[in-house]
């Protein structure tokens, strides 16, 4: 059963994903391959013959995946619900070797056990907001202790979010996203309770016959800094950064002991 997330995706942000987010996912991949570097994400021996494997949980089109892929891990496994995304990956991704990059089209609540071998995973990142699009709460402890089992000794879990505890009000609730001469998406944010937020996305194009509007919502985790780094701490991580990253996100970091 997909979830209204993931219908909202289908019907709505899947076709514009990539204008949204900077319509260059090379560059895109660049920028995360530094990052990840920055925060000293390595490949670690720890598969079948001494290789590498990595997970990109909620991976879209692909920029961490091609990240990862750039670094030296393989395989990459992509995980996603969108198949049209996972399509733009599979077609950015001609440039890698066939096996080194995995897409695959799953709910990231089941993908680790499914997809990994105990111990065996070297690197997984879960970015760009994807762990605010889990359906519950009780969501984000269970996936923490998957990739806790996943990994392998030393192995990271990147983790980027944005932080939306406070609220905003007013017009501040009122967000642009990104605008062109024939699109323009715009959302604002309904705070429902303690743990959710509503997203309102409004998508203006411009057609032959004039702008035409296109309207959906979904809602999102609202996740806390120390009770994410808490979570992790229970699973067995080791929390080693914790701080504010690119575009204002939350970025954490943690390891699975030696």
């Amino acid at each position: 059963m997909t979830t209204p997330t993931e219908q909202h995706y289908e019907r709505l942000l899947a076709a514009h994903y990539t204008w949204m987010t900077g319509g260059d996912v090379s560059a895109a991949a660049e920028d995360q391959a530094e990052l990840l570097r920055g925060l000293g994400v390595a490949p670690v021996p720890s598969g079948p013959s001494g290789s590498s494997p990595a997970v990109d949980l909620g991976s879209g089109p692909g920029a961490q995946t091609l990240a990862l892929a750039a670094l030296g891990f393989a395989p990459v496994v992509a995980v996603d619900t969108s198949q049209a995304l996972l399509d733009e990956l599979a077609t950015a991704a001609k440039r890698f070797p066939d096996a080194s990059i995995r897409p695959v089209r799953a709910d990231i609540r089941t993908a680790l056990p499914e997809l990994t071998t105990p111990g065996e995973t070297a690197a997984i990142v879960c970015m760009g907001d994807t762990l605010t699009h889990l359906p519950a709460k009780d969501d984000v402890p269970a996936l923490l202790a998957d990739a806790a089992r996943a990994l392998a000794p030393g192995g990271r879990l990147v983790v980027s979010y944005r932080d939306l505890t406070r609220p905003l009000e007013g017009t501040d609730r009122f967000l642009p996203v990104r605008d062109d001469a024939d699109r323009i998406l715009t959302c604002f944010l309904e705070y429902l309770d303690a743990d959710t937020v509503r997203v309102h996305d409004l998508l203006h194009l411009r057609t032959p016959d004039g702008w035409t509007l296109h309207t959906g919502s979904y809602s999102k985790l609202r996740i806390a800094a120390d009770w994410l780094a808490d979570r992790c701490r229970e699973a067995g991580l080791e929390v080693s950064h914790d701080g504010v990253g690119p575009r204002g996100m939350r970025v954490l970091v943690a390891t699975r002991p030696a």
